[in-house]
């Protein structure tokens, strides 16, 4: 499989916008923002959670939320505060937040199709 990236804006709540270049990543649960990022917007934690990373390490990283705009949709996500070194993700629950999915095949962001019981 291939890398995808995809450049977004992120804002705050001090109004504050940034521009992201996340890499996609759909073994990712949640979005991380890198430590420079975050601090820029304003954000703080709104809690704390611990992450299992694909060596199976456990990391502690707090989690806030912000505002997220692609060229295919926005919308409010929550995020992970990143520290040094870490790098922008952008995971499913924000895809799903955002009603989008990456397309396996051509690992693109497409708008996701609901299924109606």
């Amino acid at each position: 499989m291939g890398l995808t990236y995809v450049d977004a804006v992120v804002s705050g709540p001090s109004g504050v916008t940034r521009t992201v270049r996340f890499l996609v990543d759909s073994g990712a649960k949640y979005s991380l923002l890198p430590l420079e990022d975050w601090r820029t917007l304003g954000l703080t934690p709104l809690r704390r959670a611990t992450f299992v990373l694909a060596d199976g390490t456990q990391i502690d990283r707090d989690i806030s939320e912000c505002y997220i705009e692609l060229a295919q949709g926005a919308g409010h996500s929550p995020v992970i505060l990143g520290e040094a070194g870490d790098e922008a993700l952008l995971g499913v629950v924000t895809l799903e937040n955002l009603g989008l999915i990456l397309h396996p095949f051509n690992r693109t962001i497409q708008p996701a199709r609901l299924l109606l019981a």
